[in-house]
Order: C-alpha cells, then structure tokens, then sequence
C-alpha cells in the first residue's frame, strides 16, 4: 500500500482508508476488532469514523482498540465526523459553535484520546454563518484538539466559500472533502473536484463500490435476496436495484469493469477501487466492509495497476450525462482541460 498526503496537509495516510460505519451494526465488535487488526497489518494508517455511525458505538469500538493497542494507535491516522443530532434539544445538531465544541468533546472522549487527526464537517449547515462554524475550527486547531478538518457532501461552491473565508481571515485551510465517488457516481466532476484541485483539497470518496454494484454481485433482471445491503432492502436510496438495472450505462460500466478483472485475474471491486485511486485528487479511498473476506478483497486494489488503455475504457463506459448549459460541449471540455491541468 502506499501513501499521500492528506489533501494541503503535511499529514501522509495509506491511500485506503477503513470506513468504520458498520462497527457495531452490521459488524459486533469481536468482528469490528478483526478487521481494524486486519487493515493496519495490511499498511492501512486511515480509519474514518463519525459521531453518528451506530449511535456512537462505532467510536466507542474504535477507542476501545486504540487503548488496547497502543503500538499501533501512534501509528494511525483517526478521522471522525460532526454535524447531526446528538440529542433532542435545537442546539444538539448543526455546525454553531455550541454544538461542535460539544460534540467534538464528546468524539474525543468516546475515541480515548485527546487529538483528532481529521475532524470532518459532515454535511452543510444552512442556518449557521460559514464565519463561525470556520473560526471554531481554527481555535480547535489552535488548541491542539484537531490537527486539521475537511467536509463531507459538499457542493463545489460550498466548498470555494470555505477556502476563501479562511483564507480572508487567515483561518486554517480544509483539506478534505469526503463524497459519494464512484463509476457509477460521476457528477462530482462538473464542478466538486474542480473545486477541490484548485484548493489542494483531498477526496476521501465514500461508497467506491456503489452499495456492492461494482463488485458484480447483481445480475441483469434478477433481483438481489440474501444478505447483502439491496438484499435486505431493494428499495435502498440511490443504490435503488430497479433503477439501476434498467439503466443500460449500468451494464455497460460492468461490462469494463468485468473485462479489466478478467485480464488481471482480479476481483470486479479490485478493479473499481483501482480505477478510484487512479482519478485526480483522491488523497485515500474509503473501504466499507463487514467481513475480513470482503476487506482483505478490497485491500489488494493497492497492488492493482489498471494499463492506460484500461483505464480508458472504464471511463468511456461510466461518462458522466450531460444534458445541456452550462454542462454541454464547452463545459465538459473545460471541465476535461481542468482534471488533466490543461488550459
């Protein structure tokens, strides 16, 4: 596995990063502990967590494996997220200062240390001034409780008036963004990772495999059963399995990505983790699993290097639509200049 730079940050992380939202749902802990044991023998540095994944427990099961290994937690590289509610009351939920001062306390407190490597705004907050949300996160630099924060679900011009804020005011800068970003998720590109290149800001991409689409589990006009996340629920947010199998760009994605894992003797997941970690400005992508079988998969996407010619099929295949103004001909061809530093 190797390692980058954690976006404008002089912090280096393996450029596969644990996702820890199943820890304590989806994963029981016995479980959880094996697979966090599993990542960093592999090389992993990065685990992403949040405040909210399974009502605090994923935090709980992490800090629990830190006190335990002590080794390794000086090793590590710990993400977690703040933003949603952490209570019933009006202020247990936003970006003001009064609920993060709170909630960051309390992700130190679960996790059992007294710094977070990566402190990560989960979702925009409309009802709270950028300026204060900002200005806490720059005294929580200051006061050596975070080493640095970043985004998640950010639009690009959300993510432009931060940097530009904290530059104005010489606040510390973000240095991540953390979205959906996947073969089958592109639109990001139209104006997010523009954005997010011309800061220097890092992409964290969550969901890499699609909710399991892009490990080739479901087959055309078969709908998924068993125990898997569309198995158990059909009808699952954008992974939607009707909507995605009646759309012919879904099989034709699969199709390369079947084609490249064929000609490598890999995995399909191999395959669109590969294609992930080849795309500008991803810093590290986010694994998701629920078993060491399905994580120890995932992490030999590392050691996968896709040709040229590959990787171009993989694109062409998975081309983001694009119906007209601003994103017609001329937007895609600056967007395109702009991803391979043209003009």
């Amino acid at each position: 596995m190797d390692y980058r730079l954690l976006g404008n940050s002089g912090a280096a992380v393996s450029s596969l990063t644990l996702g820890t939202m199943t820890f304590g749902s989806e994963a029981d802990e016995p479980t959880s502990r094996t697979i966090l044991d599993a990542f960093v023998e592999a090389g992993g540095t990065f685990i992403d967590t949040a405040d909210v994944y399974s009502g605090n427990e994923s935090e709980r099961i992490i800090g629990r494996w830190l006190a335990d290994h002590p080794t390794e937690a000086q090793q590590v590289v710990i993400a977690t997220k703040g933003r949603f509610p952490q209570g019933d009351g009006p202020n247990d939920v936003g970006l003001s200062r009064r609920h993060l001062t709170r909630a960051l306390d309390a992700s130190l407190e679960r996790l059992g240390v007294d710094y977070i490597d990566l402190y990560q705004m989960h979702a925009w907050d409309a009802l709270t001034p950028i300026e204060e949300t900002l200005r806490f996160l720059d005294d929580a630099v200051s006061a050596g409780k975070i080493g640095a924060y970043g985004f998640s679900n950010y639009l690009g011009y959300q993510i432009t008036k931060a940097v530009y804020e904290a530059k104005a005011n010489h606040w510390a800068p973000p240095v991540t963004l953390q979205p959906q970003y996947n073969l089958l998720v592109r639109d990001i590109e139209h104006e997010i990772v523009p954005a997010c290149l011309d800061a220097n800001i890092g992409l964290l991409p969550w969901s890499p495999l699609a909710g399991g689409w892009l490990s080739g589990k479901y087959q055309r006009d078969q709908a998924p059963t068993g125990a898997t996340r569309l198995g158990e629920n059909p009808k699952r947010g954008m992974e939607a399995w009707e909507a995605r199998n009646a759309d012919e760009r879904t099989w034709a994605v699969l199709g390369a990505v079947g084609a490249a894992a064929d000609a490598h003797g890999t995995s399909y997941s191999q395959v669109a983790l590969a294609w992930l970690l080849a795309q500008p400005a991803v810093t590290s992508v986010i694994l998701g699993a629920r078993t060491v079988e399905q994580l120890q998969d995932n992490l030999a996407s590392a050691d996968l290097v896709l040709t040229p010619e590959e990787l171009t099929a993989l694109s062409e295949a998975s081309t983001p639509r694009i119906d007209d103004y601003p994103y017609g001909t001329a937007g895609v061809a600056q967007r395109d200049r702009k991803l391979t530093g043209g003009r």
